[in-house]
């Protein structure tokens, strides 16, 4: 199916439109999508780990196609799920708080000062 496709190339291709933009500075642009690959490849490094630890309990043994070939049951699947949110939450936790904290903006000096002096 995927027999002469250049793998390389296409993981290099540009995607098609403009770019999004979520920082005022292009180069926070490009560190964040460095970093989001990096979180995906290191997603896919647990997955397949995990592949070849469920195929050692169960056979003893593993082979590269018995790795490939591998199909998760439903439980290892919600397994797996609970895994990747709770490493999805970790990586974005700084992300998370900084929404967090914009929603809830602090109260200005002058308020708590205000809020102090009165009590």
């Amino acid at each position: 199916m995927s027999e002469g496709i250049d793998w390389i190339d296409r993981a290099g291709a540009r995607a098609k439109g403009k770019r999004p933009a979520y920082f005022d500075a292009p180069e926070q642009d490009r560190t964040l999508s460095i970093v989001l690959a990096l979180v995906a490849e290191v997603s896919a490094l647990r997955e397949r780990l995990d592949t070849v630890e469920r195929l050692l309990d169960t056979n003893g043994t593993v082979r590269r196609g018995d790795i490939e070939a591998y199909v998760p049951d439903a439980a290892a699947g919600r397994e797996r799920g609970v895994l990747v949110k709770a490493y999805i939450a970790r990586v974005m936790r700084g992300l998370t708080q900084e929404m967090e904290a914009m929603a809830t903006p602090e109260p200005s000096v002058e308020q708590v000062s205000r809020e102090l002096r009165d009590l």
